[in-house]
């Protein structure tokens, strides 16, 4: 069975990132969705949230594409989590040629720590490569339409998070 690995902080997730993991699920059995905990960060939304947000946005695509799509939380090491789900695969997206360089570093030394997994990397389709969480998050707090970049769902749960 190939497992990938598709890690990120989905903050909360976008289009963008379903259209890596629905692209992804046809290079996998099993896609393992890495939802980092990074308390630097300060999201938004919280953990048991954003897996959440994860399952049922996924559930969908699990059902369309027959790939088992699953929320994993980790905290540690980016290749000690694919080591724990067993991913030989770990998946990226880029959106620009900053997102490149970041990634080529990322990759170079999770070679160095387990040269057995490989990561591939995915462009998302034209239309969702310049969605960014953190873009999204800060249209929605000024009160800005984000609905081009998120499900209704989550475009909902971003409303209800910036009302309060």
């Amino acid at each position: 069975m190939r497992i990938g690995l598709y890690p990120g902080t989905f903050d909360p997730i976008t289009l963008g990132h379903i259209d890596i993991i629905r692209r992804a699920s046809a290079l996998v059995d099993r896609l393992v969705i890495g939802v980092a905990i990074n308390r630097d960060k300060g999201p938004l939304f919280a953990l048991e949230e954003r897996v959440a947000m994860i399952e049922t946005e996924c559930a969908k695509l699990s059902a369309q594409t027959g790939t088992e799509i699953v929320a994993h939380p980790f905290e540690n090491l980016l290749i000690d989590c694919a080591q724990d789900v067993g991913a030989q695969v770990i998946v990226r997206g880029l959106r620009a040629v900053a997102d490149f360089e970041y990634e080529f570093q990322m990759v170079g030394m999770n070679r160095a720590l387990n040269d057995s997994v490989e990561t591939v990397f995915l462009m998302a389709e034209a239309r969702h490569q310049a969605i960014a969480s953190k873009l999204v998050k800060e249209i929605a707090r000024l009160g800005g339409d984000v609905s081009k970049f998120v499900t209704p769902a989550v475009n909902t749960a971003l409303k209800e998070r910036f009302a309060a």
